[in-house]
């Protein structure tokens, strides 16, 4: 049986991107990212694609608004079936 995949919680994404809690939470509100699960607590889990995403969004927000970035990504997701 394969083990469950990891989840990381807004301080382990923010060490491993350099980004901050409030950029995460923008991005989350924005719908840019989505968290996979909540712990007890309400802290948000983010499964080890958010790194991906977060790589693509950076790249894409060079030359665009947050708003252009979500509707690229919305289409991208759409097309990929997610």
């Amino acid at each position: 049986m394969p083990a469950p995949p990891k989840l990381y919680k807004v301080g382990e994404i923010m060490r491993h991107t350099g980004l901050s809690r409030q950029t995460i939470h923008n991005y989350t509100m924005l719908g840019l990212i989505k968290p996979g699960e909540r712990t007890d607590s309400g802290h948000r889990l983010y499964d080890e694609t958010v790194f991906d995403r977060l790589r693509r969004i950076k790249l894409l927000k060079v030359h665009r608004t947050l708003e252009e970035v979500r509707e690229i990504l919305d289409a991208e997701d759409k097309q990929a079936g997610a």
